[in-house]
């Protein structure tokens, strides 16, 4: 398997140049996320988790004896749960994420009337080749990839780098260049400040803050993974902008899967913590995820909500991801903008 590029200095904001070269435009940019079944059926979420858990970046267990345990037991029983979950967060149009992931990629490219922009997924459709393949025949000699994980990780950022590395190597493929964090970008930064302000404003404020971030296993941490110590920038930056004290504010990790150590403390036992300390209301915002999708609009709104209740809070308030908000596509395009005219 290609090796993804070597891992950024925390708090590093660099691009991975795959094919270096002056040719001009018209340029393309692939805006890239996770991923998202087709449908909230069971057999759908099956297909999705399949590939999703195929991946070596996200599961490093032989296969000899993950694959059978894969497909012998975890496929079978997760998938009609994880189908229930997303039939209830399902919007008219599709899964959250593809939606706002899609609207996303829109008003980029209205900001960048010169730049042809589109959007894949690392897992499902529409795929990375396909998407990359699709610029070039519109005429884009080079393509930015830009992947929506502002923190950068071996489990999400570099599996998004090895299939981008399989795409430059192919015979014909358009020169490929891919930014691999954004974690303390300060135009985001700004936007999520703005987007915290703008819920306390119409829903009031809670007695804390609590900032939860998708969690990552505590091994590849200690093997070097920046992650971690990106999603601690991440919070204190917000925190700063919004003159948050000590004690207002809490880091967390969410979305433990499997039964190792996964990176602490977890969010929903914080919450539990807070609820037994006799804290009302808490308002948690997931400055990791820039589209909002299974993990925030049922793991934090629904389950997580009713864990904090049943544990003796008053109420959890979930602050929406940025999603498309034009903030949000502002501070993106400008990113963008900033990395095509470094590509020289």
């Amino acid at each position: 398997m290609p090796t993804a590029p070597d891992m950024p200095a925390p708090g590093a904001n660099r691009a991975v140049d795959l094919a270096a070269s002056d040719t001009p435009a018209p340029q393309g940019v692939l805006v890239v996320n996770l991923g998202t079944p087709r449908a909230p059926t069971a057999a759908a979420v099956r297909r999705y988790l399949a590939e999703f858990l195929h991946d070596r970046r996200v599961v490093q267990l032989s296969r000899w004896l993950w694959c059978p345990l894969l497909h012998g037991v975890i496929l079978p029983l997760r998938s009609p749960r994880v189908a229930k979950k997303y039939a209830q967060i399902w919007m008219e149009d599709g899964s959250p994420l593809a939606v706002h992931t899609q609207r996303l990629a829109l008003a980029i490219g209205e900001r960048l009337p010169d730049v042809r922009v589109s959007h894949a997924m690392r897992y499902g459709a529409p795929d990375i080749a396909t998407e990359v393949r699709a610029l070039q025949s519109q005429g884009c000699a080079r393509v930015l990839v830009l992947p929506l994980y502002p923190q950068y990780s071996t489990t999400t950022t570099a599996s998004v780098a090895d299939v981008v590395e399989r795409v430059a190597r192919a015979a014909g493929a358009p020169q490929l260049r891919m930014i691999d964090q954004y974690a303390t970008d300060p135009a985001v930064i700004a936007a999520l400040a703005g987007s915290v302000r703008a819920h306390w404003q119409a829903h009031g404020r809670g007695e804390r803050l609590l900032l939860s971030f998708h969690g990552i296993p505590q091994r590849l941490v200690d093997g070097g993974d920046p992650y971690s110590t990106q999603c601690h920038a991440t919070a204190a930056a917000l925190a700063q902008a919004l003159g948050l004290g000590h004690g207002e504010w809490l880091v967390a990790f969410q979305s433990r899967f499997g039964r190792e150590q996964w990176l602490q403390p977890a969010t929903d036992a914080t919450l539990r913590a807070l609820a037994g300390a006799g804290v009302g209301r808490v308002d948690v915002v997931c400055p990791g995820f820039p589209a909002d999708c299974l993990e925030t609009l049922e793991e934090i709104a629904l389950q997580n909500a009713e864990i904090f209740r049943a544990a003796g809070g008053g109420g959890l308030s979930y602050i929406p991801c940025l999603n498309d908000a034009p903030a949000h596509a502002d501070a993106l395009a400008a990113l963008v903008r900033r990395e095509l005219d470094a590509w020289r």
